[in-house]
C-alpha cells in the first residue's frame, strides 16, 4: 500500500502522468497545457517528460480542440483534453453533443470514442466573467456522455483513471476552487465504480446530497447541525448516470433530503433527484425534498460571489426547514 497526502490538483496531476506511462495512446490536449502546466498546474511537467507528441499546446480554439480529439479517437488514440475554464466550453458544445456524444449510437456501436474532456469548474476562486460557470446539467441531459466530478483527492486520482479507461467519452469537471485542498490517496488501493455515490458522513435525521465543491461545504453543514440531529452526506460523484439507488436507500433511512450544487437550482441537477427521489420514496419521506444552488442570474463580479454560492448558512436554512416539517 502506497498511501500520501496530496492536493486534489497533485492526484490529478499523479494520474494523468500514470496514464500517459501506462499507454502510449493516450494524449493530453489544450490550451496552455505543456510549456505552462496549465493555468493551474495540473499537467504540471508532463511535457517535459512526455514530449510535445504526447502533450500537446494548441491554438486558442475549443471546438477545434475537441473535433481534433474526435479524430484522434477515431484513430485509435485516448485523448484528454483540458478546457482551460468552464465557460471556454460552449464554442465546443456542438462538437461535444452532436459528435462526441452522438458517434456511438449512429455506428450502432461500432465505434467508440474514448476521450475525456477536463473542465476546471465553478466559483470561489474571485475570477472574471466566463471563469466561474457551473454547466455540468447541460452535459449530464445529453444522452451519451459521462458526467463527473470528484470532491477529494483519492477520488480525483482514480476517477480520472477509470475516466481514461473507459471507451465512453467523460466530461470531467473538476473543482476548482478545491484543487488545492489536500487528502490522502492511496495508490494501490481498488477503486469502486467511477459512477457510485459513497457515504462520506453517516447519519439518521436528514441526507444531504451534494458532489463536487459543495461535498465539503455540506460535511462542514452537518457538523454544525445542533440539537442532536445526525446528517448524513452523499457524495454524488457521477452527475450522469446519477446512483439513485444509493440516494433511495438513504433517504428511506432519514426520510428528509436537501440536494445542494453550485449550479443554479431552476432546471439544475436537483431538480431531477427531487423528482425521482420523490417518485421512489414517496411514503418514506417526512418532508419535501428541498434544493439549495446558485442563483438564475448570470455569475456576479467576484465582489459578489459569497453573496451568490450557497454557503454553510443556506445549507443549514434548508436543514432547518426540512426538519421542521
Amino acid at each position: 500500500m502506497a498511501v500520501e497526502k496530496m492536493s486534489i490538483a497533485k492526484a490529478l496531476n499523479e494520474s494523468l502522468r500514470l496514464a500517459l506511462d501506462d499507454d502510449p495512446k493516450v494524449l493530453i490536449m489544450g490550451e496552455d497545457v505543456g510549456k505552462l502546466g496549465g493555468v493551474f498546474r495540473i499537467t504540471d511537467g508532463l511535457q517535459k517528460d512526455f514530449g510535445e507528441d504526447r502533450v500537446i499546446d494548441t491554438p486558442l480554439a475549443e471546438s477545434g480542440i475537441v473535433g481534433t480529439a474526435i479524430g484522434l479517437a477515431l484513430r485509435g488514440y485516448r485523448p484528454i483534453v483540458e478546457i482551460q475554464f468552464d465557460g471556454f466550453v460552449f464554442p465546443a458544445y456542438d462538437q461535444i453533443v452532436t459528435q462526441l456524444a452522438k458517434m456511438h449510437a449512429r455506428a450502432l456501436g461500432k465505434i467508440k470514442l474514448p476521450v475525456v474532456v477536463r473542465i476546471p469548474y465553478g466559483g470561489g476562486i474571485g475570477a472574471v466573467e466566463h471563469h466561474s460557470e457551473s454547466p455540468e446539467a447541460l452535459f449530464a441531459h445529453v444522452a451519451g456522455l459521462k458526467v463527473v466530478s470528484p470532491s477529494n483527492a483519492s477520488d480525483a486520482y482514480w476517477m480520472m483513471q477509470q475516466a481514461v479507461r473507459s471507451d465512453d467519452p467523460v466530461i470531467f469537471f473538476e473543482p476548482k476552487r478545491r484543487y488545492w485542498d489536500k487528502g490522502e490517496v492511496d495508490t494501490g488501493a481498488v477503486p469502486g465504480p467511477l459512477h457510485r455515490a459513497v457515504t462520506v458522513r453517516e447519519g439518521g435525521d436528514l441526507t444531504l446530497v451534494a458532489y463536487g465543491p459543495m461535498v465539503k461545504v455540506c460535511l462542514e453543514a452537518a457538523a454544525a447541525q445542533e440539537e442532536g440531529k445526525s446528517i448524513e452526506v452523499l457524495d454524488l460523484r457521477s452527475m450522469s448516470p446519477i446512483d439513485f439507488d444509493a440516494i433511495q436507500a438513504s433517504a428511506e433511512k432519514t426520510g428528509r433530503v436537501v440536494v445542494v450544487h453550485e449550479a443554479p437550482v431552476f432546471y439544475g441537477s436537483g431538480a431531477e433527484i427531487a423528482a425521482r427521489i420523490t417518485e421512489r420514496c414517496f411514503y418514506h419521506l417526512e418532508a419535501p425534498v428541498l434544493r439549495v444552488g446558485g442563483y438564475h442570474v448570470p455569475y456576479p463580479p467576484a465582489r459578489l460571489e459569497d453573496e451568490y454560492l450557497p454557503g454553510l448558512d443556506r445549507v443549514l436554512d434548508a436543514v432547518d426547514r426540512s426538519l421542521a416539517f
